[in-house]
């Protein structure tokens, strides 16, 4: 993982404290009342930590993506494999479409689809055909200065949304109550709801504060290793 794509300019990640890190991770995922499956190591990937990218998982499809970094086809086939175990029906994203599912976010049966280096046109309104065969539809979004959709929205369920930067006065949004948050917290709007539980990165009290004051019980939880290669909470797990 020390490999990593980044653009974050923080260093390389430390690997030991990463995997303490990660371990943390999936106590809280625990804490939430997740069943957690850990996979094996894969040392070809230096990414494949950020597994939510390779696929979207609904409650009746798997739909597997194609990364847009060529650095990371291949995670996709690997996933596969695993998903096969809990879906019958799998579906994929083919070439030449690209989707990471970091750009997808899920509102109920809606979804959307952020437009980023990394899911390109094509390969989301593949997505949209996709997701309305099996009865649930989305929208495209455009990025401006973010990797990932979810790098800065997340969806906390109730209509509520975590929105930092461009996202906050979206027009694809205002339909939410929003909870803004400031620049410097920025990396705390990927925060994750679970079960009436928001993980939220450790360090932005703000952030946190605000999510808290909706009624949200808050688990904190240290990645500073994986913001070094631009991964956020939402990243380093599929919830299904």
């Amino acid at each position: 993982m020390v490999k990593g794509l980044t653009t974050a300019g923080l260093g390389k990640p430390e690997f030991k404290l990463a995997l303490q890190q990660h371990d943390n991770y999936i106590n809280a995922l625990e804490k939430c009342g997740l069943k957690v499956e850990v996979l094996q190591a894969d040392e070809r990937y230096p990414d494949s930590v950020f597994i939510e990218d390779t696929a979207l998982c609904t409650k009746d499809v798997a739909i597997i993506s194609r990364p847009g970094a060529e650095s990371r086809l291949g995670e996709e086939t690997e996933i596969e494999k695993v998903l096969k175990g809990f879906y019958k029906k799998i579906e994929r994203i083919e070439f030449p479409g690209t989707v990471e599912a970091g750009d997808i976010m899920m509102v109920g049966s809606y979804f959307y689809i952020g437009l980023s280096n990394r899911t390109n046109r094509t390969g989301a309104n593949q997505m949209i055909n996709l997701l309305e065969r099996y009865k649930m539809t989305g929208s495209v979004v455009e990025l401006n200065d973010v990797l990932h959709l979810k790098t800065g929205v997340s969806y906390l369920e109730n209509n509520v949304l975590l929105a930092a930067g461009e996202f906050v006065y979206h027009p694809a949004f205002q339909k939410f109550e929003i909870i803004p948050v400031e620049n410097h917290e920025a990396y705390a709007a990927n925060s994750v709801w679970l079960n009436g539980c928001v993980l939220v990165p450790e360090g932005y009290p703000s952030a946190r504060d605000k999510i808290k004051k909706f009624g949200y019980q808050v688990i904190e939880v240290d990645l500073s290793e994986f913001q070094k290669l631009d991964g956020g909470l939402s990243c380093l797990s599929l919830r299904f």
